[in-house]
């Protein structure tokens, strides 16, 4: 079934909001994954922070020459039945999202991803990115790195407390 002229339109405009708002954009052959497959894709991207659009190439293409920043970009690999997985708040989570629901699902195969700087990703890169640890437990990291000096003394200054008072009153006595 064909969609209306205006129709288009409208998900062009859709689709240059959505990507000139992303932080990454990462599109995967899913040919073989069932609708409850993909609604599950789809569940566990919405929790993670990351929208699923499956949408025509053409149209993501005419969407990519709307903005400035992939005016440029190598649009060569968007072919055949191809999902995008999109997030404007974390770089990583769509990559994240599409290895590990592929790993359950031989299906869905990861073919590339978009920066938000216009850089064309190849599979090897995002699945490098979708090994990284997340923001938060980077971030958890850090702070243990950082806190571990101060614990090491803690710890090491109550055990000569309770020795020394421990020798104090077996000298007492």
């Amino acid at each position: 079934m064909a969609i209306s002229k205006d129709k288009k339109q409208t998900l062009v405009a859709d689709l240059t909001e959505l990507l000139s708002n992303s932080k990454m954009t990462v599109f995967a052959k899913y040919q073989g994954l069932t609708v409850a497959e993909l609604q599950d894709l789809r569940k566990t991207a919405r929790e993670n922070g990351v929208k699923i659009k499956v949408v025509k190439n053409r149209l993501v293409k005419v969407a990519m020459g709307e903005i400035a920043v992939y005016k440029d970009t190598d649009t060569t690999d968007l072919t055949g039945q191809l999902l995008y997985a999109v997030s404007d708040s974390d770089e990583v989570a769509p990559a994240k999202v599409l290895a590990d629901f592929a790993k359950s699902h031989d299906a869905l195969q990861i073919s590339g991803a978009f920066a938000d700087s216009g850089a064309n990703l190849s599979v090897d890169e995002v699945k490098a990115l979708a090994a990284l640890p997340s923001k938060n437990e980077l971030v958890a990291q850090v702070v243990a790195q950082l806190l571990s000096p101060v614990t090491d003394s803690i710890s090491g200054l109550s055990g000569g407390l309770s020795g020394i008072v421990s020798g104090l009153e077996a000298h007492a006595q």
